[in-house]
This record gives structure tokens, sequence and C-alpha cells, in this order.
């Protein structure tokens, strides 16, 4: 895994070369637009343990379209199918 320090995740190495970057920041933004959308139209609220998943994500091109927007929870969003070297597939 990258980012990592004496076997510990280095976080202000990881913001500092990958978070802190023009496209994170725009694509972080992007993110925040999408469940604002949402908020408003009553599908997710605050510290409901729901995520807004973009069907298409945005590192495949996917927009914020109300079309490619879906809701799910925290952990079917956030799992991945996983390489062997622990990269997504």
């Amino acid at each position: 895994m990258p980012y990592m320090k004496n076997g510990k995740r280095d976080f202000k190495r990881e913001y500092e070369e990958y978070h802190s970057t023009e496209k994170q920041k725009k694509n972080r933004a992007k993110r925040n637009a999408a469940r604002s959308q949402m908020e408003a139209e009553g599908r997710v609220s605050k510290g409901d343990g729901k995520d807004v998943d973009h069907i298409k994500p945005l590192s495949k091109g996917g927009s914020t379209a109300k079309s490619n927007l879906k809701v799910k929870s925290k952990s079917a969003n956030r799992s991945f199918a996983r390489n062997k070297d622990s990269s997504i597939k």
C-alpha cells in the first residue's frame, strides 16, 4: 500500500502528494455537489449512514448528473473487489 512508513499509514504525506492535488480537489467538490443534490431531494440526510454512489465513477469519466447517482449503504459503497496487490479491480 502506498504512503506507508514503518508499517503505518503516513496520512500527512498522502495528503500532500495526493489529496491536495487540483484534480482531487475538483473531484471532491463534485462528490460534495452530488451529496448536496441528493440531500435537496430528501434521499439522504446527514448521519443516516448512506453514501451517494456514482454509477459510472468520476475516475472513469462519470458525471454528477442525477441519472448517474444512486444511494447505497456505506459498507456496500466502500467495498470493492480487490486484486492480490490490494488495487481495485
